[in-house]
């Protein structure tokens, strides 16, 4: 069963209880409200019949014969047309009785049991009762009876036909089947036009759903900004589809950067293997024609060799730091490590000029051996980079909760797009890849795994001609669990 069939269900039902309840009520009361005005008749005419069988009875007169009209002979004047009138004495017997007539003329009597009980009241006179009877003729209508305690203690019963009452109650009836037919046709007619209405959104979510299934991944759908459930619905799967689409392009960035990857390494790998290969076929021709340039070419072997075996060292480096390997967690003094990097950097480099700044010891928990690598690299990539001459400095100092260490150089600096790019692996800014300035393109690709490994971050800021800083953002407390 559809959504929308089970809603038109939901409301046709509740509009079906409402009418039929206002239905019943309004019937309820029409009719007590009926047989109250045919109860104040009764009581009005059962007064003056009552004083007058009373009378009767106190002059000693006898009642009247059966079937000879009203006890005591007065009181007509107060008896509506059609009145049933029975006297009985203290024993149930009937003395006196009045047949109700209808306006066509036909007698009616209502069906009275023999005996009466149940009456209610204080004393004499006030007892009285009153139900409901059938008639003894059949096709007959009901009556409305009131039966009161004589003085004698006798009864005196009044009785009035029900067939106005049931005329009118029965056309009351009629009319509300019509009107609740006739409501509820409306309330389902317009109930299928609000719920279609009301769902329509829902249909556009369908048509974007199979648009996204198609491969449209930029597909929304519309409404969001409705203050109504759909709208939340709306703003919740645009929301899901927003993430859906950022994991899809980070899945194919990553794809392609892994390709990029890939690719990088082999080159890099390829050549020195392929100058190795030259090396051994050198070395087997320099065994029998020139034994002399056995040491160049044993050296060749043994750089090249070198070369590659740093390159796979890298690469296994980065592959441990992308698995979340964990690193170790001991207290590490900044300054002192970076003092030992500074220390190696002038005697690798001593055309290189590098200055430490620290004001007072900075203490993080990390990975002392892996946080000097960074400041090698830092530092290598500064000699690799930049002119002989150009001094370098090292910064490390406080940031709030993180640890800030700060490499700069009054280089040539780098420009936007090789800024954006400088930590990605494999990449050098020469686009002919040239092993005449730089290495294998990983060194900073390194310094960013390592740090992020660490809980912080790393990032650069240069312009051309204004030299090059590279700040890296440690936490105090060191990485923590999920790094």
């Amino acid at each position: 069963m559809s959504l929308r069939l089970r809603l038109l269900l939901a409301v046709g039902a509740v509009a079906l209880l409402a009418l039929t309840a206002s239905d019943v009520a309004t019937y309820r009361y029409l009719r007590s409200f009926l047989y109250q005005r045919v109860d104040q008749s009764l009581e009005s005419a059962h007064v003056g019949l009552e004083r007058a069988s009373n009378a009767q009875e106190s002059r000693g007169r006898g009642a009247p014969p059966e079937g000879g009209g009203p006890p005591g002979g007065g009181g007509t004047a107060d008896i509506a047309p059609g009145t049933f009138v029975e006297v009985r004495d203290a024993s149930d017997g009937v003395t006196s009785f009045v047949a109700a007539r209808l306006p066509g003329g036909r007698a009616l009597t209502p069906r009275l049991p023999s005996h009466i009980g149940g009456l209610k009241g204080g004393g004499p006179g006030e007892p009285t009762r009153y139900f409901t009877a059938r008639s003894v003729e059949a096709g007959g209508p009901e009556f409305r009876v009131r039966v009161g305690l004589l003085g004698s203690g006798g009864q005196l019963i009044l009785a009035l036909p029900l067939s106005g009452t049931a005329e009118t109650l029965h056309r009351l009836l009629l009319i509300e089947l019509a009107v609740t037919g006739g409501a509820l046709g409306a309330a389902a007619g317009l109930g299928w036009w609000l719920v279609r209405a009301g769902l329509r959104p829902l249909a556009s979510v369908k048509r974007t759903a199979a648009a996204i299934a198609e491969g449209q991944l930029d597909q929304r759908v519309p409404g969001d900004d409705a203050r109504t459930e759909v709208g939340e619905v709306a703003r919740a799967l645009n929301t899901m589809l927003g993430r859906i689409e950022e994991a899809f392009a980070q899945r194919d960035a990553t794809e392609e950067q892994l390709r990029r990857f890939i690719a990088d390494a082999s080159h890099e790998l390829r050549t020195p293997l392929a100058a190795v290969t030259a090396y051994a076929e050198m070395f087997d021709r320099a065994a029998v024609d020139h034994p002399e340039d056995l040491g160049r070419v044993i050296g060749g072997i043994q750089a090249e060799s070198g070369r590659m075996g740093s390159l796979v060292e890298d690469l296994l480096l980065l592959a441990r730091l992308d698995e979340g390997r964990p690193l170790e967690r001991k207290p590490v003094e900044l300054v002192a490590v970076s003092a030992d990097a500074v220390a190696a950097a002038r005697a690798v480099g001593p055309d290189w000029p590098v200055e430490l700044r620290a004001e007072r010891p900075v203490d993080i928990t990390g990975d002392a051996a892996r946080l000097r690598q960074v400041l090698d690299n830092l530092l290598a990539n500064v000699r690799a980079h930049t002119p002989a001459g150009t001094t370098a400095r090292v910064t490390v100092s406080e940031d709030g909760d993180e640890a800030l260490v700060e490499v700069a150089d009054d280089g040539p600096g780098l420009t936007a797009e090789e800024a954006s790019r400088v930590f990605e692996r494999f990449y050098r800014a020469d686009p002919s890849r040239s092993r005449h300035h730089g290495g294998t393109g990983l060194g900073l690709g390194i310094v960013a795994a390592i740090v992020a490994a660490h809980g912080g971050k790393v990032d650069v800021s240069a312009a051309p001609g204004s030299g090059t800083t590279f700040r890296v953002h440690l936490p105090l407390d060191g990485p923590g669990e999920e790094e």
